[in-house]
């Protein structure tokens, strides 16, 4: 029986370079935070090999997918001689700083470890999470996580008392930031290349004592430096946010796609509505209610 899972995308609340590292990574600090905005996977047993399909005519279908990828590495790992059909539906934005594909290709791992009866043990979808991409450990666990190393050492959270009741307006302007070109840009941008470390730590802190104002002035991309500047609009967008009232807002990870934090759905309803009327009908607004700690 085919099985049928939800795959959540993400926002980074901090995301501090520490500096280039000798593998060409970089060093960073990022406090991430699951958004239930969702791509849907479904997944079920073949004769042989991978079959992979999507409704995004623009994702490849090749080992070059995340997601194909991850079903290689996971029915190897398994020591597994069977094969999947893995069909995509694709409502994340790409190239978006949302972690589409990184939750895709974790959702992928948790899917095929629970079709197959789990062979793995978590420790071991974490490893092979590690070597498909930064991100992707992150996805396995459903929780909010300080991300240290290259983003792949993660320290499961609580869900933040500060963000209790809070809804999320995102705002995807309907182009995409390469990874790839922003973090290169870095060498441009020496002070947001070389951040001191601690921020993090200092978020989460105050995220977990619910003093949402000190949290959202504690906000920080460093990757804002040259995307901002490429990309003013963005820029835009948050002065825009701020100056109707949102409690905080950021840019998530490489961009483009760029949030705020309301304090409820009606505020959430409201920015939206005053969002659309400026800016106008381009690119796509998304409105999330986060989840509610215990």
């Amino acid at each position: 029986m085919p099985l049928a899972l939800d795959s959540p995308c993400k926002v980074n609340l901090l995301l501090n370079i520490l500096g280039r590292r000798p593998d060409g990574f970089h060093e960073l600090e990022t406090v991430m935070l699951p958004v239930p905005w969702h791509d849907r996977l479904v997944l079920d047993h073949a004769a042989s090999g991978i079959t992979f399909t999507c409704d995004d005519p623009r994702l490849p279908a090749d080992d070059t997918n995340l997601v194909v990828r991850a079903a290689r590495a996971f029915l190897t790992a398994a020591g597994l001689a069977v094969g999947v059909r893995i069909h995509l539906e694709k409502r994340i934005p790409l190239a978006a700083g949302l972690g589409g594909g990184s939750g895709d290709a974790a959702t992928t791992l948790l899917g095929l470890n629970r079709l197959f009866g789990e062979p793995l043990a978590l420790t071991q979808l974490h490893e092979i999470a590690a070597s498909l991409g930064s991100d992707v450990p992150f996805f396995l666990y459903g929780r909010p996580a300080l991300a240290t190393g290259r983003g792949e050492q993660v320290t499961v959270l609580e869900p933040f008392t500060a963000l209790r009741g809070c809804w999320l307006l995102l705002v995807h302007p309907g182009f995409g930031v390469a990874t790839a070109w922003a973090y290169r840009e870095l060498a441009n941008h020496p002070e947001a290349l070389n951040g001191a470390g601690g921020r993090g730590t200092e978020l989460v802190r105050l995220l977990q004592a619910g003093d949402l104002p000190a949290a959202c002035r504690r906000l920080y991309n460093a990757l804002e430096a040259p995307v901002l500047r490429k990309y003013p609009v963005l820029a835009l967008y948050q002065e825009y946010f701020r100056s109707a009232g949102a409690l905080g807002t950021l840019m998530s990870g490489s961009g483009s796609t760029t949030f705020a934090i309301v304090a409820d759905e009606r505020q959430g309803r409201a920015l939206r509505d005053g969002f659309v009327q400026r800016f106008g009908g381009q690119g796509r607004t998304e409105l999330v209610a986060l989840p509610t700690p215990a």
